[in-house]
């Protein structure tokens, strides 16, 4: 248990659907019973008045009937009750009760009973007053010095203070510059009344000036009173507080100082009885209600404070001394002297928890008996504590705060699509380019094998499919119950999708014993749409634009027997051909040849072959499947198709450097219409007139700018959605030929899906450029990179730049050539190519974080291509010692080979005289440059010794490298320029793949 937290002594729930407020909670004897110990009287907003005496016996019984006295149903709210002198000739305690409209007074009696049922307490009305207005609160006290008995004090609502002096009524007066009633005290030691007006200062008024002010049955008398001369009320001194205030109290034992203590919304004041600031608290909670008390050093306060945040604290003075958690939000609190234990607090919160509760925490009479000393048996003890573990071990395994996995799964979904089209189709768009749109039901089986709770389904396609409902709300679910639904499928876009794939996911909460109100879970399953719903079939065409190959082991097949609904309404009866028509416009064309295992798949679409294609090899896997042959092997021989690929890529690019351009346009027209606007309010709210000098026209053009920059906005918007649904579509056909072309396995078809199809939708934030470029320069530096070194390098890299919208696609469509060029010359896509590699003794210094600066690759767009001429000294030319050195300072070990560099920085080459000459020279280039690579490895000690003593045959190696050397830069420069940009290009696809 918590040390700061209340000590809960005895505690209460009073009735039902009852509430609370601040004056609803009093302590006192008021029995008059002699004994010095409090009762505990409550009253709530329903009428009902409650008293309590708890008591140690009573408690240990267990039972709320034993503890309360009394329990009362009046017939109007109780506002607030006091307990007091307030029958003259009597020196006995009352209980004062306010209503909204009456003041009675009651005493409360007690009979010793004879039987075991206890005694019996009554209650008598003694007095009663009807009130004229509704009241708000009340106070009482000795008012003008007068001894022996109270006088009552009533705000009511509109401000007035109604003076009752036992069963008779003083007078009343109108506080001035009333608005809403506040909180209301009376000071014994200045005999004056404390509230806070609407104006949000503390006022102070004497008696004496309320008796003497002159009395007005209404406000409006009030406000007349100086125009009749009568003597207009004023308070005697007031403060600003500048907050509204919640209770006012003013302590009266003797050990505290002349004070006056308010609680506000944000603070606590304690101020001198002439109104001077003594101290103020800032508060960081919002309290809810406080209480002073008697401290036991001089001149200080201690204050109990409760706040929302269910905790009382205790403060003395400024200081907080105490802090203790309570169940609820107090909304009052008092300290009580109850039998066998004196100061409980006692606090009531707004719904009826009443709780007597203490501080601090409870004395230990527990000594512990003295044991015999023997020796300890350590087996005995390690025996003990192992089985100790393997309790602790299979109680957290198997603790029951998640579901227990089992084999049966809580939830099972069986998803089933039609095989026919809907005879009534429930598309939105009937009709694209002359042809009906249709549209495909599909059946969801939900069985619960448990009991489950909140069960939601939602249905995910891919754009521009659509669904007839995608929400479903399912009931609480018992052990075994079922439940179907259904919907519709269909095409609500003039583009073909790029997956005709759905997802269905359950969300579903499990309940436990430990959890009953459930363990959130989602269950997901996937169906797979007819490629009928987003084309018919057609006739053949002849020639088209884009033509893919696909190779076999097996006889041709008949393809109307592979497309059984797409070969009833073509015109070819050998079934050698198969067109589909998409809904879209485009036509994709199949041929089977028939002297070869080859199909032909032709359309003027790239994109649009994507769905054709991966639904001709997955139905060649069925039927293959199904006819028992095991070795079937399909293959794509013929050349990639990246120039018909990067035609998708630089048409998404454009469109979103085309969206960010209309968004600063769009920017800039914006803040010219506000300047404009301030302009015009500038002239309209000028006294005096002054012409509008074609403002109002200028703002007229710029709203009309704003107007079709915002549609041409979203105009390029629904394009840009277009381009990245048919970008995705050209980036599987071309995985997909690519694992073809290699014969990759699903896991690496998996990664290299992975890199090149990162997102799943372009944001403003983050595009498919630049995330498929950071993904396949990672591939590029770890699994498929030359040289463990490489790899080591990337490994030690760690960051890098944000990612952004580059300048142009030429550095990211140079990646993908060299990512399909590194798989077809036996590339290994794995992710744990980077464990296996051994990395060499020279670069293990490289796997310290920061030993390493990115390679030219990672930084910004555009900028290796800087300084080509340096980077071409740099290849071509063998550094000297002058700049071995400044790269030794800058980077010790950084030294990529040459054909990297030409490959990864994307520096031209030198132009040469005859191709022939080129695998020769790029052979040369390679050994000199491992013979650079590793002699800069080595330490500068190592070149130190190098300059002082090195042999005769190292120089003259030397000197035959440089003759080499300046004849190839010499032959280099007497070749054109033209005739270097005509080799460059023939030469294009060798540059991507040497090492």
């Amino acid at each position: 248990m918590s040390l700061f937290k209340a000590r809960d002594w005895w505690s209460a729930a009073l009735g039902e659907g009852e509430e609370f407020d601040q004056g609803c909670l009093c302590v006192g004897d008021v029995d008059n019973s002699g004994t010095g110990h409090d009762k505990i009287i409550v009253g709530s907003y329903m009428g009902m008045l409650r008293i309590f005496s708890p008591n140690a016996s009573k408690l240990s019984d267990g039972g709320m009937a034993d503890t309360q006295l009394l329990e009362v149903q009046l017939q109007n709210a109780i506002i607030q009750i006091e307990v007091g002198k307030f029958v003259s000739c009597s020196e006995l305690l009352h209980l004062a009760v306010l209503h909204p409209r009456k003041l009675s007074v009651y005493s409360v009696t007690g009979t010793s009973g004879n039987v075991e049922h206890g005694d019996q307490y009554q209650l008598k009305l003694v007095y009663e007053h009807n009130l004229q207005r509704t009241a708000c609160n009340m106070t009482y006290g000795a008012f003008g010095g007068v001894t022996g008995h109270h006088s009552l004090c009533i705000q009511s609502m509109d401000g007035m203070l109604m003076f009752f002096e036992q069963d008779s009524y003083s007078f009343g007066r109108f506080l001035p510059g009333f608005l809403l009633p506040g909180p209301l005290t009376y000071n014994p030691r200045t005999d004056s009344f404390l509230t806070v007006s609407s104006a949000r200062q503390l006022e102070g008024y004497k008696y004496e000036t309320l008796a003497v002010a002159t009395d007005a049955e209404s406000r409006q008398d009030s406000d007349l009173l100086p125009k009749s001369g009568g003597k207009r009320l004023t308070p005697d001194w007031s403060l600003v507080l500048g907050e509204q205030a919640l209770d006012i109290s003013v302590p009266s034992f003797s050990h505290s100082s002349s004070s006056i203590l308010v609680l506000g919304e944000r603070n606590v004041f304690c101020l001198r009885d002439n109104g001077q600031i003594r101290f103020m608290k800032k508060l960081e909670f919002n309290p809810s209600c406080f209480l002073p008390y008697a401290s036991v050093k001089d001149g200080t306060t201690n204050l109990l404070l409760g706040n929302h945040n269910n905790m009382l604290l205790v403060y003395q003075d400024v200081t907080l001394k105490w802090a203790a958690q309570l169940p609820f939000v107090p909304v009052s609190v008092r300290v009580a002297n109850l039998p066998e234990l004196k100061g409980v607090v006692v606090s009531l919160s707004s719904d009826g928890h009443l709780l007597s509760s203490y501080m601090g925490t409870d004395p230990s009479f527990f000594l512990t008996p003295k044991v015999d000393a023997r020796e300890a048996d350590y087996e005995q003890v390690d025996a003990e504590m192992k089985k100790l573990q393997r309790f602790i071990r299979e109680a957290t395994r198997t603790q029951d705060i998640l579901p227990k996995s089992d084999g049966v799964e809580d939830l099972s979904v069986k998803t089933t699509v039609s095989s026919c089209l809907d005879t009534s189709s429930h598309a939105l768009i009937q009709d694209m380019d002359g042809l009906p749109v249709p549209s495909v039901t599909v059946q969801v089986k939900v069985k619960a094998n448990s009991v489950l709770q909140s069960a939601k389904m939602f249905i995910c396609v891919q754009p521009p499919l659509a669904v007839t409902q995608d929400q479903f709300v399912l009931e609480p679910m018992g052990v075994g119950s079922t439940k179907e639904v259904a919907f519709s499928a269909f095409l609500n876009g003039q583009y073909p999708p790029a997956d005709l794939t759905g997802d269905i996911v359950v969300s579903y909460s499990s309940p436990t014993e430990l959890n009953p109100k459930g363990v959130p879970r989602v269950l997901q399953s996937r169906f797979s749409l007819p490629l009928a719903l987003v084309c018919v079939p057609s006739s053949p065409a002849k020639t088209n634009k884009f033509k893919i190959t696909v190779d076999t082991n097996q006889p041709p097949v008949d393809l109307s027997a592979i497309f059984r609904e797409f070969s009833v309404k073509t015109e070819d009866k050998d079934g050698n051909s198969l067109a589909f028509q998409f809904l879209s416009g485009a036509k994709v064309t199949v041929l089977a040849s028939k002297t070869s295992q080859r199909y032909r798949i032709q359309s003027d679409s790239f994109e649009d072959m994507w769905l054709v294609v991966k639904e001709l090899v997955q139905r060649f896997d069925q039927h293959f499947s199904k006819l028992g042959i095991k070795d079937f092997k399909k293959s794509f021989s013929g050349p990639m198709p990246l120039q018909e690929y990067f035609l998708s890529v630089d048409n998404h690019f454009q469109l979103r450097v085309s969206a960010q351009q209309y968004q600063d346009l769009l920017s800039e027209r914006a803040v010219q219409f506000r300047a404009i606007q301030r302009r015009l309010l500038t002239r309209f709210k000028d006294k005096t007139p002054a012409p509008l000098q074609n403002l109002d026209t200028l703002l007229d053009a710029t709203y009309n700018q704003v107007i079709a920059l915002a549609e041409a906005a979203e105009e390029n918007r629904a394009l840009l959605e277009q381009a990245f649904v048919r970008l995705r579509s050209s980036t599987h056909l071309l995985v997909l030929l690519l694992s073809l072309w290699q014969g990759l396995t699903p896991d690496q078809t998996a990664i290299l899906e992975a890199t090149l199809l990162p997102l799943l939708q372009d944001t403003p934030q983050l595009g498919w450029e630049e995330s498929c470029d950071a993904a396949v320069s990672h591939l590029l530096r770890s699994c498929l990179s030359r040289s463990p070194k490489d790899q080591a390098t990337s490994l030690a890299q760690t960051g890098g730049p944000v990612l952004g919208l580059p300048q142009d696609t030429t550095r990211l469509k140079k990646h993908i050539a060299l990512l399909c060029d590194r798989i077809g010359k036996g590339g290994r896509l794995t992710l744990a190519s980077d464990a296996n590699v051994q990395i060499p003794a020279q670069v293990q210094n490289l796997a310290a974080p920061g030993g390493v600066e990115p390679i030219a690759e990672v930084s910004g767009d555009g900028e290796e291509m800087k300084h080509p001429q340096e980077m071409t000294k740099f290849i071509k030319k063998k550094p000297s010692k002058k700049v071995k050195k400044e790269k030794e300072k800058k980077d010790v070990s950084r030294e990529p080979s040459e054909a990297d560099v030409k490959e990864e920085a994307g520096v031209p080459e030198e132009p040469i005289k005859e191709v022939k000459k080129e695998k020769k020279e790029s052979s040369k280039d390679r050994k000199e440059s491992k013979k650079d690579s590793s002699k800069e490895a080595k330490e500068p000690k190592d070149e130190a010794k190098k300059k002082e003593s090195s042999s005769s045959k190292e120089k003259k190696e030397k000197k035959e490298k440089d003759k080499e050397k300046e004849g190839k830069e010499s032959g280099d420069k007497k070749v054109s320029r033209k005739s270097s940009l005509k080799v460059k290009e023939k030469k294009k696809d060798p540059e991507a793949g040497e090492a």
